[in-house]
């Protein structure tokens, strides 16, 4: 990776585009509420739909996701022949979610930016991964247990492509990243309690 003005403008671009609080200005916009003070408080696509409803879930949803995929993508097409940078990017992405600088470096948990992250980088395995994401929403009702069963086999279906090992470590970092930031919702499911219900805001 060469380090001239335009990688560095492509990484930092992907730090500011992660670190983008969508879900904070959605439920901002759309319910007029800090979505910090309800719920669990993160400000993730999850969140969101419990607390602001459907529209504002799916909203925040999908800007998170674009929010990873764009600036890969970007680096792919202005540097086809450079993986670190489209790495760089990508990592720099997820860590602006999960630390924005916009809402004190207190961000998402990062599922939503690291699909789109690795839609670009790895759509084969993506779409297993996704399967499993659904898979674990439907049996067990609580969206944090699909994002973590997504996280764990997201590393295990990129390893059946054979990507570099760049590409590999990343695919690792990123899975353990979101399973790190899901503990507190582990240690609830663990001790029997109910996750954050959904709140609709009027």
């Amino acid at each position: 990776m060469t380090l001239d003005p335009l990688s560095v403008a492509l990484a930092a671009t992907a730090y500011v585009a992660g670190a983008v609080p969508s879900g904070y200005l959605i439920a901002k916009k759309m319910k007029g509420i800090d979505i910090r003070e309800h719920g669990s408080g993160n400000p993730g696509a999850a969140n969101v739909y419990r607390i602001a409803g459907t529209t504002a879930g799916l909203w925040t949803l999908g800007i998170d996701a674009f929010k990873g995929f764009l600036p890969v993508l970007a680096a792919r097409h202005m540097r086809p022949d450079d993986l670190e940078l489209a790495l760089l990017c990508g990592a720099l992405a997820i860590v602006g979610h999960v630390w924005t600088v916009f809402l004190v470096f207190k961000g998402g948990k990062g599922v939503a930016t690291s699909a789109g992250v690795f839609s670009a980088l790895l759509p084969g395995p993506m779409v297993p991964t996704l399967l499993v994401f659904i898979f674990g929403v439907a049996r067990s009702g609580h969206i944090s247990v699909g994002s973590m069963c997504a996280a764990a086999a997201l590393p295990i279906f990129a390893a059946l492509f054979r990507p570099p090992l760049p590409l590999m470590l990343l695919a690792c970092a990123a899975s353990a990243l979101v399973l790190l930031r899901h503990i507190p919702n582990l240690l609830s499911l663990l001790r029997g309690e109910r996750l954050a219900a959904r709140k609709a805001v009027r």
